[in-house]
């Protein structure tokens, strides 16, 4: 009896230090890199998106602006005047996308300060405030939809869409409702290979995980990760991360691998450098980087 229990304590330990080695394995930290600050004085930072030369463009949107980090630690101010962006993407035109909300559209910035209107309604209504988005590799783009009040909207401005949704501006410029079932939708990321698209529900504490059809919409609908996000991003691992009260990461299966801890909540999160293998988190009143292992796409 007695050598059975220790054969079982020495099975229990074996498993316990193989299920350790497996999580260090799976880290997508590099060793031995903490986070760190890589710009502060700002009021709530968001929307995060690398540019093709590396640059990370970010939004303080209380104070209408977009700023830029590059890997030489310096911050510059790339428009001061950016219709309340929060969520931005680059398309391939090399245009920066993002969800204006002041008025209630989807913009595109030139790199030489010009700006275009991509939609601004859907059934004839306006939008309720445009929150983050993802552009697919075809072109087309989703975007949430949530409704957040903003004291900057004009005096009688009222949630105008029947329900908070998900939308998705193909390439021919229609716009179509794919998700309106959540209570509150806001980040969202897509594979590379613009199959899968990961989709939060914030306030139901869900992320839902879909199959994007030929046409755009969504099917097989499955739960992903049992908590909701603000921002989200992927790597080339299939790693999905998100931002809650910290970073946290799971693999392509739903499975969670780790938590990173941030001095400052995060809202969102992606990846920049030359190499996309620099961490990049927005967080209220600050943005941080932290060196992995993986890379982004």
């Amino acid at each position: 009896m007695t050598k059975h229990i220790f054969v079982l304590l020495l099975l229990s330990i074996s498993l316990t230090l193989g299920a350790k080695d497996r999580s260090a394995r799976q880290n997508p930290v590099a060793k031995g890199e903490k986070v760190t600050k890589a710009g502060g004085g700002y009021t709530f930072t968001e929307g995060p998106a690398v540019a093709p030369d590396g640059r990370v463009f970010f939004t303080d949107q209380p104070n209408d602006k977009i700023d830029v980090w590059s890997e030489d630690g310096t911050i510059t101010n790339f428009c001061k005047s950016c219709e309340r962006s929060n969520g931005t993407y680059f398309n391939k035109k090399g245009e920066l996308v993002a969800c204006a909300d002041l008025h209630n559209r989807i913009v595109a910035f030139g790199m030489d300060g010009k700006q275009r209107i991509l939609t601004e309604g859907f059934n004839g209504l306006h939008l309720n405030g445009p929150n983050d988005l993802w552009i697919a590799p075809n072109g087309g783009i989703y975007f949430s939809d949530p409704y957040y009040f903003r004291e900057y909207w004009e005096t009688g401005h009222k949630e105008a869409q029947d329900v908070r949704g998900v939308y998705y501006l193909n390439p021919e410029g229609k716009v179509s409702r794919v998700i309106g079932d959540y209570k509150q939708p806001n980040g969202l990321i897509g594979t590379p290979d613009g199959r899968i698209l990961y989709v939060s529900d914030i306030n139901d504490r869900k992320i839902w995980k879909y199959n994007i059809q030929p046409d755009g919409s969504l099917g097989s609908k499955t739960l992903f990760a049992p908590e909701g996000s603000d921002g989200m991003t992927i790597d080339s691992k299939g790693n999905v991360y998100l931002t809650n009260k910290t970073v946290s990461v799971y693999n392509a299966k739903g499975e969670h691998i780790t938590n990173i801890e941030i001095p400052e909540q995060p809202s969102n999160v992606c990846f920049g450098g030359k190499k996309r293998n620099i961490l990049f988190i927005t967080a209220r009143t600050s943005v941080y980087i932290l060196k992995m292992r993986v890379r982004g796409n």
